[in-house]
């Protein structure tokens, strides 16, 4: 059956203390709703509809920046949970399926529960988790399963609030019932609120059925606060490192290794401790990644090593086999098949072609002030060290840069390219200098007393 998303990310979030929408705050490099949106997506949904609020047009963008088939509706007056289905409906007009309602602010859900969701046969599907420490959560009311009712803490008796079974926000339920459900709601309640919880109770009350599926309390953890926030992304590291030793990668300090969202690691890859990734990350199966490097929108192929102290930033790709060095920053650059670059090196808005050498202190002057430009360096060239290439330049294939050069125009392939100042030396001169200085500095000394 198909099925559509409903995703609630309208609040404002004010125990974040903060002018950015709750759903925006990041776990794991990634604004919070980019998660419920990946939780998601692993349904293969027909349709995305984000219900945003406060900061709505921030929430929109980054919507689209996931995903930009999704639609976007706006709740100008926070009114309930149920008042923003209501909101979302008019999105999925034509729409035949099962909607599942998730919430922005809610990361963790996974595939596995959304699936059990969608089979468990009822035409309202709750879900729901025993919690440790039940606190404010909305109770379910359910026997053997079948959900009776959804109590807010708000309303509940004393005997309702002793219940540890309690609810995550999240439902299923077919879209034409849903849209009659809430339609039904009203706010005659202590909050005043339209609760989408109440479409239980008026399910049951017109002989439809529902059921409670049941997940870890940890699926269901809401980031309300930056202390939540902080265990969130403590929650996500922990379970990323987790998956990624399960798979077969080597993590020499795995508490030590940060991943984002959407890191992708192959198989038999090595990671060295203080290793953190940023958004848009592969590497490769066999891929070597040395202490202390940072990486962001970046390829790295098998057979690479990488660091320690490498900081790859987006655009980067390596090729098989490449070295990148301590201390080297690659930035949109494409580095093919065996290139070595040692250390002390930039390599910015560039392509070196296979095998080349780029030597230490190496760095391609791109920025004129306003306009970003390209080095090209062909294959098996040899920069030499201390090299500044001021692109837009290229580098021939099999060509050499004499250490020490500026270079600002092109080199023909297999030439050698020298752009230094003559070197002028002056016997004795450096004796006489510091013969002087030392007679400077005794005078100064004489003149403190």
């Amino acid at each position: 059956m198909a099925t559509a998303l409903i995703i609630l990310a309208a609040g404002q979030g004010t125990r974040m203390n903060s002018d950015l929408p709750k759903v925006l705050h990041k776990v794991a490099g990634a604004p919070l709703v980019h998660h419920a949106m990946a939780a998601g997506a692993t349904l293969a949904p027909e349709r995305v509809v984000v219900v945003a609020g406060h900061g709505a047009e921030a929430v929109e963008k980054a919507v689209r920046a996931y995903d930009e088939t999704a639609a976007v509706v706006r709740q100008d007056q926070q009114l309930g949970t149920g008042h923003a289905v209501q909101q979302a409906l008019p999105a999925l007009e034509g729409f035949e399926g099962t909607v599942i309602v998730l919430y922005g602010d809610t990361p963790f859900i996974r595939a596995e529960t959304l699936d059990a969701m969608l089979v468990s046969g009822a035409d309202v599907t709750v879900l729901g988790f025993v919690a440790a420490d039940p606190g404010r959560y909305g109770r379910l009311i359910a026997t053997d399963g079948a959900l009776d009712r959804i109590v807010e803490f708000k309303d509940a008796t004393e005997t309702e609030r002793a219940i540890t079974l309690c609810n995550s926000g999240v439902v299923a339920v077919e879209a034409r019932l849903l849209a009659s459900l809430v339609a039904g709601l009203t706010n005659d309640n202590a909050a005043g609120e339209y609760y989408l919880t109440d479409i239980v109770a008026a399910a049951r009350a017109t002989g439809r059925s529902a059921r409670v599926v049941t997940c870890d309390e940890a699926e269901t953890m809401g980031v309300n606060t930056r202390a939540e926030l902080a265990r969130a992304e403590a929650a996500f590291q922990a379970r990323a490192r987790a998956e990624a030793l399960e798979t077969g990668v080597t993590m020499t300090a795995p508490e030590t290794v940060f991943f984002a969202l959407d890191t992708v690691v192959g198989r038999d890859a090595t990671i060295g401790a203080n290793v953190v990734f940023g958004p848009g990350v592969t590497v490769e199966s066999g891929a070597e990644i040395l202490p202390f490097c940072h990486f962001e929108g970046c390829h790295i192929s098998r057979g690479a090593r990488v660091g320690p102290f490498a900081r790859l930033r987006p655009g980067t790709e390596l090729a098989e086999d490449v070295h990148v060095g301590n201390f080297v920053e690659v930035k949109n650059a494409i580095l093919d098949e065996g290139v070595k670059v040692g250390h002390l090196t930039y390599l910015g808005d560039a392509h070196v072609g296979e095998h080349s050498n780029i030597g230490a202190g190496t760095v391609t002057c791109n920025y004129d002030g306003v306009m970003k430009h390209r080095t090209e360096i062909g294959a098996h060239a040899f920069i030499g060290s201390d090299t500044m290439l001021v692109a837009p330049v290229r580098i021939g294939a099999g060509a050499l840069t004499g250490s020490g050069s500026v270079i600002t125009e092109d080199v023909p392939d297999g030439a050698l390219a020298l752009g230094r100042a003559k070197q002028v030396t002056k016997p004795g001169l450096a004796v006489r200098l510091f013969e002087k200085l030392k007679q400077t500095k005794a005078r100064r000394d004489e003149d403190r007393k």
